[in-house]
């Protein structure tokens, strides 16, 4: 009796240890499967990711610059407006509005307004009210429109909040060695750059309804360097969006046209 039954167990160890080998072959076929899905990119592809990437962080290193910055635009009067020595002229961006008092022997004599801003003189910068208070700016007894001020600079706190998301798509997707994360990148920034070109046609449009608000003093006006920042921001962010996308093709558009190679057998 006990002969049969350590006969028995021994049977069924051995079963056991079959269904376990068959159930872990199995098991390993299914891992196995499911590790051929996972495409993991080659170094070269990981390389032309970071060149994107350092495309579209110069793209966002110009809209820091710019969106920080009250160089946007300067409203200038007529150097001799004031009838003495000095002259004023305001600048101001999407936060601040300065007004510098600069000397008239210190402007071009062929310049007609006051300017430009970088000249030597007395600045007086305040911050805007806009988003405390929510009074206007008076500049030169012209009132700023805080509808179209607010716009431009919710546009643009949004395209930064775009590129933090398209920054932590990258850093995924080069972490973890897969090109999903490419295209959500892609849209962010390309997404971003669209917000901030539109930052920048609704703070002109901002500008113009302050100059139309009172024609009592003639002004001349002009965009400033951050704008220039912001624009080429806005370009850059979208060719880096634009280079993610074809990034994130499965093969690359040239790589289609070459014939495919057989393989040896």
């Amino acid at each position: 009796m006990w002969s049969n039954f350590f006969v028995q167990q021994d049977e069924e160890g051995r079963i056991g240890v079959a269904g376990a080998g068959q159930g872990g072959g199995l098991g390993g076929m299914k891992g196995g499967r499911g590790q051929r899905r996972i495409h993991k990119m080659s170094d070269s592809q990981e390389g032309k990711i970071k060149l994107a990437f350092f495309v579209s962080i110069i793209g966002v290193t110009l809209t820091v610059l710019g969106v920080g910055t009250e160089f946007w635009v300067e409203l200038a009067q007529p150097k001799n407006f004031s009838g003495n020595q000095t002259c004023q002229l305001a600048h101001y961006g999407l936060w601040k509005g300065c007004i510098r008092t600069l000397w008239v022997a210190d402007i071009d004599p062929e310049r007609t307004s006051c300017g430009p801003a970088e000249l030597p003189g007395e600045s007086n910068c305040t911050y805007f009210k806009f988003f405390t208070s929510g009074e206007n700016a008076v500049i030169f007894k012209k009132t700023t429109n805080k509808n179209l001020n607010l716009a431009a600079a919710i546009m643009a706190l949004l395209s930064l909040t775009m590129m933090v998301m398209g920054s932590i798509c990258i850093a995924m997707s080069l972490s973890k060695g897969v090109q999903f994360f490419l295209k959500p990148a892609s849209f962010c920034f390309i997404l971003s750059g669209v917000l901030v070109l539109l930052s920048i046609l609704i703070f002109h449009q901002s500008v113009l309804a302050l100059l139309s608000s009172n024609h009592a003093i003639p002004l001349h006006h002009e965009l400033s360097w951050s704008v220039a920042c912001v624009g080429s921001a806005g370009a850059t962010l979208i060719i880096g969006g634009f280079l993610f996308v074809i990034l994130s093709l499965p093969f690359s558009p040239w790589q289609r046209c070459l014939p495919h190679k057989n393989s040896a057998t």
